[in-house]
């Protein structure tokens, strides 16, 4: 089992708060962290899981059996799939304000954010479970390359083989676009243009965003594409980077770069089975990209915040770290481990003025040029990322 930092955080929030809402992407392991932490509790656990009938059922008069459940850690997964219950949890909490009572999953953030917001504000505490990082992997003796050609679903990484994971990512796309879309969206898409929206995502993640582009190559309405993207970022699954542009009289790029969250579902909608096919694909250099925005995301401090930086005059960098309102750290992430550093990349450090930059390699040896740091993802997560204030 591959262990999860999550869990020290978790515990921390159970502590304080009633209810603790873990939010993450289908599959990606909500429920097995959400059962580590049960064994961990002394107290007598119960379990709702809502995609079961007979557990719905249960719940059809939800106020009686969660309040006769009070001194016991009462865990409902796809929590969103029945928003009603907030409203009852908040009297039941109120009534009974003990640490740890609730543990929700859920899948889809905006419901639960919502949820949380009008009925639990006060009473919740929530925490997002990402995909498996290479910290993790690394623990898991998981090596890098494995990690970034399958991704970070625990399921695709423990699989034997290959094509067990390419089957896998076949049954997780099919499931969502033919089941969840529709009925967590409410709306009435049709599976080809869905498949479309995905093909089209995939084909310019690590690109900047058209809005209009997307609307008039799939026929739809700009307002139909800012939801489906709106949908597809709730669900983890896509990341919208936002330029930096405070503080600069530059004509700046300010539409955002868009990229697949897991690298693996990337390979998988570019029909990429083996690595030796990803080493000589056109989607490789996107796709490293945007696996080490995903891996900085996950183990940045948090009070850095992740944007990307480009002007119409040619500078240009990958990743800003950014603490507060001032950029502290440029970051240009490269596919080749004895990489040339572009022009555009020391105008954007004489733009911003930052004191740390970096060039991101997979493995690289770890030496300066310039006053910029070249290094491997693996140093950089390890080495230098808690290090910039």
């Amino acid at each position: 089992m591959i262990q999860r930092n999550i869990i020290k955080a978790l515990q921390k929030q159970m502590k304080q708060f009633p209810a603790v809402a873990i939010l993450g992407a289908r599959q990606i392991g909500k429920s097995t962290v959400a059962k580590q932490i049960a064994d961990k509790k002394k107290s007598a656990t119960v379990y709702f899981d809502l995609e079961k009938p007979s557990d719905r059922r249960k719940l059809e008069d939800a106020e009686t059996m969660l309040a006769g459940l009070k001194d016991k850690l009462v865990i409902i997964d796809e929590v969103q799939t029945m928003p009603e219950l907030f409203t009852i949890l908040r009297p039941l909490i109120d009534e009974y304000r003990k640490p740890g009572r609730f543990l929700l999953l859920g899948s889809v953030s905006p419901f639960l954010i919502r949820g949380i917001s009008e009925s639990l504000a006060g009473r919740i505490a929530h925490i997002k479970l990402p995909t498996i990082n290479l910290i993790e992997a690394d623990k898991a003796n998981i090596s890098q390359d494995k990690l970034w050609f399958r991704g970070g679903y625990p399921e695709a990484l423990t699989l034997r083989t290959n094509t067990q994971w390419y089957a896998w990512a076949e049954n997780y796309y099919r499931t969502f676009v033919e089941r969840d879309v529709n009925f967590l969206m409410n709306e009435n898409l049709s599976p080809a243009t869905v498949r479309n929206v995905w093909t089209m995502l995939s084909a310019i993640s690590g690109n900047i965003v058209n809005y209009e582009n997307i609307s008039r190559s799939l026929g739809v309405s700009r307002a139909t594409v800012l939801k489906y993207l709106d949908f597809m970022e709730g669900a983890f699954l896509i990341r919208r980077l936002q330029p930096w542009f405070i503080n600069t009289t530059k004509r700046i790029v300010k539409s955002p770069k868009i990229y697949f969250r897991d690298s693996g579902l990337l390979h998988y909608m570019n029909r990429i089975q083996t690595t030796d096919e990803l080493a000589g694909h056109i989607v490789s250099g996107a796709s490293w990209e945007g696996f080490v925005i995903e891996q900085i995301h996950q183990l940045a401090p948090s009070h850095l915040s992740v944007y990307y930086y480009r002007t119409h005059h040619g500078a240009e960098s990958d990743v800003v770290l950014v603490s507060g309102n001032i950029p502290v750290a440029c970051i240009e992430i490269k596919r080749s481990n004895a990489p040339e550093i572009p022009k555009g990349f020391f105008n954007c450090i004489e733009d911003l003025k930052t004191k740390k930059n970096f060039i991101i390699t997979p493995s690289s040896d770890n030496y300066t040029t310039n006053n910029i740091q070249v290094c491997s993802l693996h140093v950089f997560l390890t080495k230098y990322i808690t290090h910039i204030q």
